[in-house]
């Protein structure tokens, strides 16, 4: 897969699962509030939803590339520093 095409799914996928993870608590909160005569089983896969979004979201992030600059990122700020430099990060 291309970088470009590979960027362009990771995209869709994180955007899905952002959609996913809105759209259940969404549901899962406006059910309580309202009664709309839902079935248990869509109230409770509501909160499914959540954590099926969260996964989606997170493989868009991996195929998307960009878990990859966040964890560099986290790496270089907080572990790879030299043992013989005194200068001090605020």
């Amino acid at each position: 897969m291309k970088r470009k095409s590979a960027h362009l799914l990771g995209n869709v996928l994180m955007g899905i699962g952002m959609v996913l993870m809105i759209g259940s608590i969404g549901i899962n909160l406006f059910s309580h509030i309202v009664n709309l005569n839902l079935s248990e089983l869509v109230t409770n896969g509501s909160l499914f939803g959540i954590f099926i979004g969260a996964i989606v979201w997170l493989t868009g992030a991996r195929v998307g590339g960009r878990e990859k600059v966040a964890d560099r990122y986290w790496l270089l700020k907080r572990h790879y520093h030299s043992r013989r430099d005194n200068h001090r990060y605020p």
